[in-house]
Formats: C-alpha cells, structure tokens, sequence
C-alpha cells in the first residue's frame, strides 16, 4: 500500500477488512449469496432466516454445515453453509421482499412488515434511562476489535437496560452484523426480547428497523442518522429509534417514553 501525506510517501502494508461471499442452501437448493465478513456464520444464518420468516426460532433449524470447496491450495473456502429444516418449506422466488432495492412502495414495505411479524412489540413504558442509552455506542465500539485493526467493519451490539453487553457483532455490511446478533439471540433463547436494546455503529435504515421490530427488540439506537421509511416503520409498529447517539446528546424520532429523561424541552 502506498501513503501519501504531506511530508511524502510511504510504502507500507495495510490489513483490510475481509469480504468474501456466503452462499446459503436449505436442504441444498441455493437461497440467496451474501456478502459477508466469515465469522460468526452460523448466527449469520440463524438471523437471516428469522428475519425473512423463513423460521420462527432456533428449534426450526436441525443442522448447518459447511460444503466441501477448495481453493487453489486446497482449503476449504467455507462460503456455502447447507442448512437442515424440521418442517419443509416453499422457498421464496424473491427472497428480499423489503429491501431498498425491491422497488416496493413505502406502504407496501409497512404493511408487509406489520403482517410479518411474529412479536408485536409492547406497549412503550419507561424501559431505561437517556444516561445509559447515551454510553452505549461507546461500549459498542470498545469492542471493534476488527474495526480497530482496519477502519472497515460495521458492528452491532445488544445490550441490557441496565447498560450491560451481551453481544457484539462485526461485519463489512451493517446488515449482516445485525443479522448476527440476532441469530446470537435467537440460538441463546432471547428472543422475542422486549427488554433488550439494539445498537448499530452507522445509520438506521429501514432494513435495520425492520430486522428489530421483527425480532421484538423495541429499542434501535444509531450512531448516525435514520431514514425516512426507518421513522415511518418505527412510529407505526412501536419501536423506539434514537439516532445521533453521541456523546451526551441524541435524537429520538419515535416513542420516546421508553427513555427515561428524555421528555425535557428547552
């Protein structure tokens, strides 16, 4: 790697955050290729499937291996995972329904969304406090150990109401990372998880909102800003979006009665 600054170049190595295609199969047949960071692919897999309502939890999945693939060395790639079901399903010709690109209107993706879920989320009660929610990006990125060592990884974390880390997940896409903390939750047994919160180290998107309204987190804390269709999705399922969570300061866009000390005008 070559770098310029000022005072000259500098020949140098680099570590890169690496991304490597995963193909996922049910009983075989190809579902759907992501691009991932390897790591953690089996609750990759887990919150994948959860989120697009292919399972309702842990229990539905019976075996996850890795398919025989070499490189030019020989090794094993590790980039096809075979999943084994209890009960068959129709595999969707269009897997990704509610994507930014499914080219589906905003009420559409709302509604589909709504009829989708498995877990309403409960009514918004005082849940934790503006001071806790307020450090948790800071835990979160304490422990970017990926990050640290390449600038290039999203990450995603669940936390208790009292501030506490109960997982961590880095990913080259901010969805996969959710997706694992999800799929961590869903095999530990957390899920529906109405008193967790869901933190993310960039933006909230509508997938991300929808990925924890799906799962019953009512808590989505973002270090930068939401979309338009993430508060539309927020406000009408009753999730609570933060956004902006930085230092001592933070945006709320929805239900902000779940944070305690947030209701303070100036």
């Amino acid at each position: 790697m070559r770098r310029i600054t000022p005072s000259g170049e500098i020949i140098r190595p680099d570590t890169l955050a690496v991304e490597e295609p995963l193909e996922i199969r049910i009983r075989g047949e190809s579902l759907t290729v992501t691009m991932r960071t390897p790591g953690h692919d089996i609750d990759l897999v887990h919150g994948f499937l959860f989120g697009e309502t292919l399972i309702a939890g842990a229990a539905d999945i019976h075996s996850a291996r890795y398919c025989a693939g070499t490189d030019d060395e020989g090794h094993n790639t590790y980039n096809v995972l075979d999943v084994g079901l209890h009960a068959p399903i129709v595999l969707p010709a269009r897997p990704f329904l509610t994507t930014g690109a499914c080219g589906l209107c905003g009420r559409t993706a709302l509604d589909e969304i709504r009829m989708r879920s498995r877990y309403p989320l409960p009514s918004p009660e005082p849940l934790l406090d503006a001071e806790v929610l307020a450090v948790l990006p800071d835990r979160l990125r304490s422990r970017q150990s990926v990050f640290d060592a390449t600038g290039g990884l999203h990450a995603a974390g669940l936390f208790t109401t009292a501030g506490e880390v109960l997982a961590v997940r880095e990913d080259i896409g901010r969805h996969n990372a959710v997706d694992k903390v999800i799929g961590w939750a869903l095999r530990e047994n957390r899920i529906p998880a109405p008193d967790l919160v869901l933190v993310v180290s960039g933006r909230a998107s509508f997938e991300l909102a929808q990925k924890a309204v799906l799962a019953g987190i009512p808590v989505l804390a973002a270090v930068s800003a939401p979309s338009s269709l993430a508060v539309d999705l927020a406000d009408e399922s009753g999730l609570t979006l933060a956004g902006f969570v930085r230092g001592e300061t933070m945006n709320i866009y929805s239900h902000p009665e779940r944070i305690r000390g947030s209701t303070t005008t100036g």
